[in-house]
């Protein structure tokens, strides 16, 4: 498979008249992992929910600007919404398995776009959990509730479920924070993993898990990028003053 990356230009979101992204202008790389950094409430989680255009669900949420996969800009009124979700999937920050049996919960997207070969649906499931590194947890149980699974397994249940409809790009928010010093490594290693296939563009208040996991960060503040670059040049030799000051924990 093709690994394809995105970008925004000029990207800014408003809720109603409160400006919270502000003409963002980004790339993201195909089999790269960029972390998205700064303090809570400086638009990094907005800028995410725009790239596959989950604010179009908020009230009073207008997006200006671009959105580039390929030659295309998404952000045009004429996208399809639904075909979009499929080739940009999202991991929230709390697992949120289906109330369905682990087998369900991996072949329901696949149904949905009109995969109905039940052998077909078998490989897609086990692929997908193979590469979520869950195969092995479950292969035995995969008709049992998704909701027995632990909460990193829930995490990595949701990640196959993302890549079952093979998507380009994969969007992390906090994907790690709700879980435990274990599971948050296996969704560290899983990371890495998968960026050989995809590009991932993944938020997290983690200093050391954006270091760990991420090729480029992008710092955020006030709605703005501050510094964008390779990761260890960000957290080893910061262009700005900001960023520096947020790196080493004078605010944040």
């Amino acid at each position: 498979m093709e690994a394809i990356g995105m970008s925004t230009n000029d990207l800014s979101v408003y809720y109603a008249e409160k400006q919270a992204v502000k003409r963002v202008s980004l790339d993201f790389r195909a089999k790269q992992v960029t972390a998205l950094i700064g303090p809570s409430g400086c638009g990094k989680s907005t800028f995410l929910r725009s790239l596959n255009r989950m604010n179009d669900l908020i009230p009073d949420c207008r997006i200006t600007g671009e959105i580039w996969i390929r030659d295309r800009n998404i952000n045009d009124k004429t996208t399809d919404v639904v075909s979009l979700r499929q080739r940009i999937g999202m991991v929230w920050q709390r697992p949120n398995p289906f109330h369905k049996s682990i087998y369900e919960n991996i072949a329901f997207g696949p149904r949905y776009h009109g995969t109905k070969n039940k052998k077909k649906l078998d490989e897609i499931v086990e692929q997908s959990l193979r590469k979520a590194a869950l195969w092995e947890e479950t292969k035995d149980r995969l008709h049992n509730s998704a909701l027995a699974l632990s909460g990193g397994q829930q995490q990595r249940l949701c990640i196959a479920r993302s890549i079952a409809v093979k998507p380009d790009i994969i969007l992390m928010d906090e994907p790690a924070s709700a879980l435990d010093p274990v599971s948050t490594s296996k969704i560290e290693e899983l990371i890495a993993e998968l960026k050989q296939e995809f590009c991932i563009v993944i938020v997290t208040h983690n200093m050391h898990q954006a270091a760990r996991v991420s090729d480029k960060t992008a710092f955020f503040l006030n709605g703005e990028v501050v510094e964008h670059d390779v990761t260890t040049n960000i957290f080893t030799n910061p262009q700005k003053q900001e960023t520096s000051d947020y790196i080493s924990g004078r605010f944040g």
